[in-house]
């Protein structure tokens, strides 16, 4: 039988400090979800190409899956459910629901995040734009129309109040 190297680390996730011994290889996004039960981010390729494992650390969207949890030590993670929680976000899912952006949903918490740094600092942004800054984000049933009528939706709400 082998031993898997350990380590203590101490981080904030979704406001709420927390402490674990984990596993020296785990990724982040595996200890999100097997360890803390927050499953809003999901393994997809786990490459770091499709963004299904997507989540905000120390203020950046970074991929789970390719950022070990030992990394994240003394960092401040947020997932999407954090985001819901504070309802940063309400007025995007609200759009993405209003517009049919989501089907199987496997891509949305990540879409979700993504959008959140772009929609953080409204201005007019074009239709491309939109689409480069979630290139990173793959989805497989919407066909992307979907998604960007709802960020280029949620920017024009923002961008008029």
């Amino acid at each position: 039988m082998t031993h898997e190297d350990t380590m203590a680390i101490t981080l904030t996730v979704n406001g709420e400090r927390v402490m674990r011994t984990v596993p020296v290889r785990q990724h982040l996004v595996d200890f999100l979800r097997t360890e803390l039960g927050l499953t809003g981010a999901h393994l997809g390729c786990e490459h770091g190409v499709c963004g299904a494992c997507s989540v905000r650390v120390d203020g950046a969207v970074v991929r789970g899956c390719l950022m070990l949890a030992v990394q994240a030590d003394g960092a401040d993670v947020v997932t999407i459910e954090g985001l819901t929680d504070t309802g940063e976000v309400a007025d995007l899912q609200a759009a993405f629901v209003e517009r049919n952006a989501l089907q199987c949903g496997f891509c949305t918490p990540g879409m979700l995040l993504t959008a959140a740094e772009l929609v953080r600092d409204p201005r007019p942004i074009s239709r491309e734009e939109i689409r480069t800054f979630l290139a990173g984000n793959a989805c497989r049933c919407t066909g992307y129309h979907a998604i960007i009528d709802a960020v280029a939706a949620t920017l024009a709400r923002r961008f008029q109040t």
